[in-house]
């Protein structure tokens, strides 16, 4: 049977050792909601509601809507969080992908100079 995404969320929580107070507040939204999301009374939760639910338990937001995610498709959740961070930031792929060009060369470089 398919979980629910109040049931992932619950789960998370639980593996937190966090209990629903705890986590409405961390998360600043309505502990009777977080309840009735997590009891699927409420199965439809707004992305808005998964993104501050999923940062309070410091899970990436595919892991709290899939379930069954092979783990080598996932992010650690603080490579996640780093790449939010430079997402909000402004930096646009192609100065990432220019970043990290750049990182490959100067390793290259490093490499280089071992050699000589």
């Amino acid at each position: 049977m398919a979980e629910h995404i109040g049931e992932r969320i619950q789960k998370f929580r639980l593996k937190q050792k966090m209990s629903l107070s705890e986590l409405a507040e961390k998360a600043d939204v309505a502990k009777s909601y977080l309840s009735n999301v997590e009891r699927n009374i409420q199965g439809n939760p707004s992305i808005h509601f998964i993104e501050k639910v999923a940062c309070a338990l410091n899970v990436t937001i595919p892991m709290l809507l899939f379930e069954d995610q092979p783990a080598e498709h996932l992010l650690d959740p603080e490579w996640s969080l780093l790449l939010q961070e430079a997402i909000d930031s402004g930096i646009s792929k192609q100065e990432f992908k220019e970043f990290l060009a750049f990182q490959k060369w100067k390793q290259g470089q490093g490499r280089n100079a071992e050699r000589k």
